[in-house]
């Protein structure tokens, strides 16, 4: 069973390795008159300091300062975006021009920093330099200037607004790994599949110590299972955040650009793997204190069986997103938002539900136990994932 399963996932995986590298890099739609931009062309100081080269991503490791040469015409904004970590400093011709004083996402326009400054053959010095790691120069974006127009007596109102566009072949490209990855375990693990998403088994009494359920966490199957979870939700979580692209949170922990979705959705799928790895520890550690270790099986089961049901549906508002995040964002996101939400509700109440039966959650111990151990992280995962905007 193991071998026909490493059979079908080895293709899979060079599939997605190959996915990956033939993806094109994000690019920006801009006006045509926009003459003010950035470009990807950043500079290093050679070690000696005399002059400027190339920078190399995976060469230049250790330079705490990245330099771009810029055209600047006075006629127009020159407005920038990106995302700094708490003490990113910006020169324009080895003058300070900003300091971020926490980890955000900022704009600032740096023609109003070319008046103080004389430009060395036509073009000034934009430094970025940060004291303790390499600046992050990937997040530093354009940002597209709307065109004004002059309309004649009569005419009617067009509103010409650029808009950027996520490139969703990542989106697609995870849509099929997921879709394999479940196709796999539906034909090498058939008892534990049926025993996850039968409905008569999600209704069940008695299912917690049937199939999957009653195997330990550390079971190949078991992780398989988990993971396929973990990956959806992580793709749904990185397609709301890049509709929002204000996670002030995750740029703090982890600093990427907002064009590099594919970093997110692994960091994401990582974190959500752990997070359900380790609640059996932390259940263990509270139920402990609370002198509730009789209730541990039952509780980690009940979540991990509802979590994983319902997590079987979260490609289905994938699929929607894909389809009209483009006519309507607003909607997509609301109805996205609200996936993840029911997820995670309905897990903490079938938790109750299936504790409940065991002794009463009218008891205050029993439910200050609960509360801490479900109610918490609840409200905690809900303030991250959708109400961080």
């Amino acid at each position: 069973m193991l071998k026909s399963f490493l059979k079908f996932s080895i293709p899979l995986f060079l599939l997605v390795c190959f996915g990956f590298r033939v993806l094109p890099v994000r690019g920006q739609v801009l006006p045509l008159e926009q003459k003010n931009t950035l470009t990807g062309d950043w500079l290093v100081k050679k070690e000696d300091g005399s002059q400027l080269v190339p920078f190399i991503a995976g060469l230049h490791t250790d330079h705490h300062a990245l330099h771009q040469w810029l055209s600047v015409t006075q006629a127009q904004p020159f407005e920038v975006g990106f995302a700094a970590p708490s003490g990113l400093c910006l020169f324009l011709n080895n003058q300070l021009i900003f300091k971020a004083d926490s980890a955000a996402n900022y704009t600032l326009d740096l023609n109003r920093f070319t008046q103080k400054a004389e430009p060395v053959e036509g073009k000034y010095l934009l430094s970025v330099w940060h004291p303790t790691q390499q600046p992050n120069v990937g997040s530093f974006r354009n940002q597209p200037r709307e065109t004004a127009t002059v309309r004649e007596p009569g005419e009617r109102p067009v509103a010409v607004q650029v808009r950027e566009y996520v490139n969703q072949n990542t989106f697609i490209i995870f849509m099929l790994l997921i879709g394999l990855l479940y196709g796999a375990l539906r034909v090498n693990y058939p008892a534990d599949f049926s025993s996850l998403f039968r409905v008569n088994s999600f209704i069940g009494k008695n299912s917690l110590d049937e199939g999957l359920l009653a195997k330990p966490i550390g079971a190949l199957s078991s992780i398989l299972f988990v993971l396929a979870f973990s990956l959806s939700l992580a793709l749904l979580i990185a397609a709301i955040h890049t509709n929002v692209q204000q996670i002030k949170l995750f740029n703090r922990l982890f600093p990427v650009s907002e064009a590099d979705i594919t970093t997110k959705i692994l960091f994401y799928t990582l974190l959500i793997f752990v997070v359900i790895l380790l609640k059996y520890l932390f259940l263990k550690v509270m139920a402990f204190i609370y002198g509730l270790e009789q209730l541990v099986q039952v509780q980690y089961r009940e979540f991990i069986r509802s979590i994983l049901f319902l997590g079987i549906f979260l490609p289905l508002v994938m699929l929607l997103y894909l389809s009209l995040n483009a006519m309507l964002p607003e909607m997509v996101l609301l109805v996205s938002s609200l996936a993840v939400s029911f997820v995670l509700v309905i897990t903490l109440l079938r938790v109750f539900t299936t504790v409940n039966k065991k002794a009463s959650v009218l008891n205050l111990h029993l439910f200050s136990y609960l509360c801490a151990t479900e109610v918490i992280p609840l409200a905690i995962m809900l303030k991250l994932i959708v109400f961080n905007f």
